[in-house]
């Protein structure tokens, strides 16, 4: 069943990657999560993103991930798949490899590290988007890459017929600003911060891609349903009654926190892979406290 990933507004999780104890890919788990999604209302899953922690994953074990997350979802929600490297070429690769196996959209990072100038940053996105199928969305967190994409590339970008969209995570109101003018059918924004999905939603923005709808998806599922229907008091209430609880998702490095509260809520086992680790004692002990006054643990 095809899903309409180019019309795709709500709450869109970005999926954790179970590890058991020895490091293995825990797809049990992973059933788990997805279930868990799918009966909460999730209206999508991005899958090998940063809290996906693909980026020390090998190339099979990413396939393996998002063949399992696909054929477990069955076309009940779309699926965006993480194609992104610092290298072009392998960024590509992952995107084709994503693309054979169901994936319904990617999602397109600029090069970190090496970050490249203007026009090579332009050049890494159009030549993924160039040779593949399936629409793309672009994704700006300049703070984990060291480079952002300017309004002019977004600009550039935004009328490529695979482009559908950008994952907007630099947290300036500015920019999001800026590219809010572009906006259109054809080219969307979702919220790439969880402190800012009603802000980014008053822009024109479709939903959020979000780390707090892996342990709270039904709340985010509503925030975004409700503005988006107009009751723009209720979503509000939402976002600020969610602060706490994703100031403390975001205590130490995404993904680390949320993966410990998942492993509180019994979804999971807590296992990294490194260099992330186990958060702090004191940080820990916030959360657990943050989890039980928003009632999700006992």
């Amino acid at each position: 069943m095809a899903c309409d990933v180019r019309n795709l507004t709500g709450s869109i999780v970005a999926l954790v990657t179970p590890f058991k104890a020895n490091g293995d890919i825990d797809f049990a788990a992973i059933d788990r999560l997805v279930d868990f999604h799918l009966e909460n209302e999730t209206d999508g899953i991005l899958v090998l993103g940063t809290t996906g922690e693909s980026s020390t994953m090998t190339d099979a074990e990413d396939v393996a991930v998002a063949q399992h997350v696909v054929n477990r979802v069955n076309g009940a929600i779309p699926i965006i798949g993480g194609a992104g490297s610092n290298s072009t070429a392998e960024s590509l690769t992952k995107a084709k490899g994503l693309q054979m196996i169901g994936c319904d959209a990617l999602l397109l990072i600029t090069p970190y590290y090496n970050k490249s100038n203007e026009e090579g940053i332009y050049r890494h996105f159009t030549t993924v988007l160039d040779q593949t199928e399936i629409p793309s969305i672009l994704y700006n967190i300049p703070g984990r890459t060291g480079c952002a994409i300017s309004e002019a590339n977004v600009v550039r970008l935004a009328t490529h017929p695979n482009v559908m969209g950008i994952k907007e995570a630099s947290g300036s109101i500015s920019y999001a600003t800026s590219v809010a003018r572009h906006l259109g059918d054809g080219f969307r924004m979702y919220s790439g911060n969880d402190d800012m999905i009603v802000p980014i939603l008053s822009l024109g923005g479709s939903g959020v891609i979000s780390v707090w709808a892996n342990v709270q998806p039904k709340l985010c599922h509503d925030l975004v349903a409700s503005y988006l229907d107009g009751d723009v008091r209720k979503s509000l209430e939402l976002q600020l009654g969610g602060l706490d609880l994703v100031h403390a998702l975001f205590s130490e490095v995404n993904p680390i926190p949320v993966k410990a509260a998942l492993a509180m809520m019994g979804m999971m086992e807590e296992t990294y892979r490194p260099p992330l680790y186990t958060m702090s004692a004191a940080a820990r002990s916030n959360l657990e406290n943050v989890l039980k006054e928003a009632g999700i643990l006992g």
